[in-house]
């Protein structure tokens, strides 16, 4: 990825150009101290003068009101505000019309923010004051007072807080009064710039030391750039926070969110003192030091998926090779390509007003569509159709381009999305919402709407990233996520009535990701790679989960890597310094994961034979056992030498009927309460109560005998003979209450039990129903 440069040969400013912001992702206005404010439209290259300033306002910054607002969308902003060295902020309508003056500060302003609502504006200044006012211009609040000038002022991406520079320190203050204010030295000079960006909630600070630095909104330092030859005079995140600019002497630079470099230009500029990206975030304007407005196109972006590769070779043009026979395509666009994803045999790629959709299998006949609102800012694909998120709402279209839905819930903002808070599968669309952050939004992917019963998966932290798995059934469906304590869990998206398990499966996990061919979840762990070949395993025999691990060393990835990709047995992880690192797990347990999906289960033994790998027995024991082959279950557990659950598996073998068999391997997954539920269905109380003996659930155990009338007295000659084995008194008053009176004969016992066994076993083989089994795994 790389800038493309353009610079008129003279400047069409005298003096230095102190802001910049952009319209529309084709117009422009730049201001500067020769009190001009001028209009550049690109698509005809034309420049005129909007408005001359009176001699006393010299511009400092400008920004632009908010377009998108609730209902009412304009397709363009319609003013903005400028504040100045006079103390004063005015604003300004698109033709230039000064429409209000506001006295705000002694001294210059330095900065001037609108909030993404647009119902506040903050203010700093050379006095030190940082000031909120409303939409018309009325002043509403001083948030703070400090002795030093502050140079640069950004919201939070809720609103509710405010980022601004206090000489060395940065300060992050909350509106609400009485709230916990974050401090912390961030450079070793004085810092000139911030922004703060809402997708991803990452800081940018811009210093006198020469340095960029990137921070998390705890103020933890994520990156630190190497000292430059001059001070960094501008800092700006792209709308979507994946890459952000920065701006020096003679010096334009794009980045990667993590903070290492892509492209480094060095254009004829002065000191570049303000940047701002488009809205589509494909270009940078940059107000040079000496008169000129700097612009860069970022092309070179490139996709990769298998044996293609796709390279955006000019703002309407991309480039595909497969690299099997060095094949080369031509893709022309009629507008400017904006976002592209390539997965799933599909290359989407959307421009400033289509969607166009390739099959890698034909590159001639693309298929497209029209858009709705224009600027895509997330492309997710899955197997069977792809999601596009715009500023008006999530849409999900298939690959022939035929719309499919679009998921809504209150108080969605769509602007904030991105690939770690979205996760689209064949059937389930997955968002977490960003005004309470422990909750995750499910919606069915054919109709748009709330999946199951309605109900919200909940946890008890903030949630970082989601991913749903990609293959198998829909109603086994499960959503792996990571909290803020860096916690990776794993539930089930299925949502009736009773509330599903959310099952942690590891600590310390910075990145994750599903492979696209199979259910099998890698993540990136303090210093190691971990693959999880079979995480349901936590819902059938959580013992055996650290066999079904594969772990391996990842200490050379150095800080903070990132998983791009988990395409077949392939994993790509992009380091640090943004080289990407191709990791091959063993392609095994895909074929294990085939074989079982299609019952083959003597294949699935041959091939743990032939492999010879403890991981592999360990899945197929786990696979069997959710999918009831006992038989197979035995020869794997016997394989990993877990000899009791081999006994335990040979009883339910010789159990007398059906249902006790299904109870008894739902106890075998732990799930009690559920083969209680098969038993008291199929009528077989006695075995009910006979389970809740063995796990010692006396309690249940006696509540179950007087419920149903029977076996009150089995239950209490156990509960007797427990006692007595340790030396124990009775001291539980129901117990007790139905002890008094009652000869314990274990003769007539043992009768009655064998009595209930020979039952269980004259049942006629019809009655045996699965109907209202609540079996999960």
């Amino acid at each position: 990825m790389r800038l493309k440069i353009s610079l008129l040969k003279e400047p069409k400013h005298q003096e230095l150009v102190s802001c910049v912001g952009w319209t529309t992702a084709e117009e422009l206005y730049s201001c500067s101290d020769d009190h001009q404010i001028v209009k550049w439209n690109l698509l005809t290259s034309e420049t005129s003068q909007i408005v001359k300033l009176s001699d006393d306002i010299y511009p400092i910054d400008l920004h632009w009101f908010p377009k998108n607002l609730g209902v009412k969308k304009q397709t363009q902003a319609e003013s903005f505000v400028l504040t100045s060295s006079d103390g004063k902020f005015h604003l300004i309508s698109k033709l230039g019309r000064v429409e209000k003056s506001v006295e705000a500060h002694c001294g210059a302003i330095l900065a001037g923010r609108w909030n993404y609502e647009g119902t506040a504006l903050v203010t700093v200044g050379e006095d030190g004051q940082i000031k909120i006012w409303s939409k018309t211009g009325m002043l509403r609040s001083t948030l703070a007072q400090q002795g030093t000038p502050v140079y640069s002022v950004a919201w939070g991406p809720d609103s509710e807080k405010v980022l601004y520079t206090a000489g060395k320190q940065l300060i992050i203050k909350p509106l609400q009064p009485n709230a916990k204010i974050l401090q912390w030295k961030a450079h070793d000079g004085i810092i000139l710039k911030v922004d703060w960006n809402s997708v991803n909630d990452l800081i940018l600070s811009a210093g006198e030391d020469c340095k960029y630095k990137v921070w998390d909104s705890y103020g933890r330092l994520l990156y630190n750039s190497h000292p430059h030859e001059h001070p960094i005079t501008s800092v700006a995140w792209a709308p979507d926070g994946e890459l952000f600019a920065v701006g020096s002497f003679h010096t334009l630079r794009l980045c990667d969110k993590t903070g290492w470099s892509y492209a480094l230009e060095k254009p004829n500029t002065g000191s570049i003192f303000n940047i701002a990206w488009s809205i589509d975030g494909t270009q940078i304007a940059g107000g040079c030091g000496n008169g000129h407005v700097v612009f860069a196109h970022v092309v070179e972006q490139r996709w990769e998926w298998k044996n293609f590769q796709v390279t955006l070779t000019k703002r309407r043009t991309m480039q595909v090779r497969n690299v099997l026979n060095d094949a080369v395509d031509l893709l022309e666009f009629r507008d400017r390509v904006i976002k592209a994803s390539l997965n799933y045999a599909h290359l989407v790629v959307s421009t400033s007003l289509q969607c166009y959709v390739f099959s890698t299998k034909n590159w001639n006949t693309p298929l497209i569509f029209d858009l709705k609102e224009g600027t895509v800012s997330l492309i997710l694909q899955a197997e069977r159709h792809f999601l596009l998120v715009d500023g008006g709402g999530i849409y999900v279209y298939s690959y022939e381009g035929r719309f499919i839905s679009s998921p809504k819930f209150p108080g969605m903002r769509t602007d904030i999305l991105n690939a770690q808070t979205v996760s689209l599968s064949n059937d389930t669309i997955a968002i977490k919402d960003k005004a309470d952050e422990k909750i995750i939004f499910l919606f069915e992917a054919s109709t748009g709407k709330p999946l199951g019963d309605g109900k919200l998966l909940s946890h008890k932290n903030e949630i970082l990233e989601i991913a749903l798995d990609q293959k198998g059934l829909t109603n086994e469906r499960k959503i792996a996520f990571i909290d803020k304590n860096r916690d990776l869990y794993i539930t089930s998206v299925k949502r009736f009535g009773k509330e599903e398990q959310i099952i942690k499966l590891g600590t310390m996990v910075h990145t994750l990701a599903w492979s696209d061919t199979c259910n099998i979840l890698c993540g990136l762990q303090d210093t190691r790679l971990t693959v999880w070949y079979y995480p349901n395993t936590v819902y059938v025999d959580r013992d055996i989960l650290a066999k079904t691990l594969h772990e391996r060393d990842a200490s050379d990835f150095s800080r903070n890597p990132h998983i791009v990709s988990f395409v077949g047995n392939q994993v790509t992880v992009r380091r640090a310094d943004g080289s990407l690192v191709h990791i091959s797990i063993s392609p095994y347990p895909a074929i294990l994961h085939e074989y079982v999906s299609s019952s083959k289960w003597e294949d699935a033994v041959r091939l743990c034979r032939f492999v010879k790998e403890q991981t592999m027995w360990a899945c197929l024991a786990a696979m069997s056992v959710a999918n009831r082959d006992m038989t197979t279950a035995e020869i794997a557990y016997a394989a990993i030498g877990e000899i009791d659950k081999v006994q335990y598996i040979n009883s339910i073998k010789n159990l007398p009927s059906k249902e006790s068999k299904m109870a008894h391997i739902l106890m075998f997954s732990g799930n009690i309460q559920e083969a209680e539920i098969v038993l008291l269905q199929a009528g077989l109380v006695y075995q009910a109560i006979q389970i809740n003996i063995n796990l010692y659930n006396w309690e249940r155990a006696l509540e179950l005998a007087v419920k149903y009338k029977t076996h009150v007295d089995t239950v209490l000659a156990y509960r007797q003979k427990f006692l007595e084995t340790f030396g124990k008194h009775e001291t539980n008053k129901r117990y007790l209450q139905y002890a008094e009176g009652l000869q314990i004969d274990w003769e007539k016992i043992k009768a009655k039990i064998e009595m209930e066994i020979t039952k269980e076993r004259e049942r006629p083989s019809n009655s045996q129903s699965n109907k209202g089994l609540g079996i999960k795994h």
